[in-house]
């Protein structure tokens, strides 16, 4: 019986990191220092996050779109001001950052 409680656990714990990045929320922003020029809710250097999710609301393939824009960067969508490439950033991190975004 202790074997399956132990074996259950495992399955738990599995699961819920399997899903952390999912979970992405303003601390993953931080984390990334997407903060530094975006906010939630107002333009910073960079638009604010509910005008990205409205501009690309109900688009097909926005969030891959998006995915690459924060993994390669770009500019002239938003204004002059360049949105540098953020490489080095887990693609699980990007894929949940979007989706929050999306979400909002």
């Amino acid at each position: 019986m202790n074997t399956h409680i132990t074996a259950l656990a495992l399955v738990a714990a599995c699961g819920l990191l399997a899903t952390a990045p999912a979970q992405a929320s303003e601390a993953l922003a931080k984390k990334h220092n997407c903060l530094t020029c975006h906010a939630v809710d107002k333009k910073n250097i960079g638009p604010a996050y509910k005008e990205i999710a409205k501009k690309y609301k109900g688009q097909a393939g926005a969030q891959a779109k998006l995915a690459d824009k924060v993994k390669k960067g770009g500019q002239g969508v938003w204004g002059p001001v360049p949105m540098p490439p953020n490489a080095t950033v887990p693609d699980a991190d990007i894929k949940a950052l979007v989706e929050w975004i999306l979400k909002m």
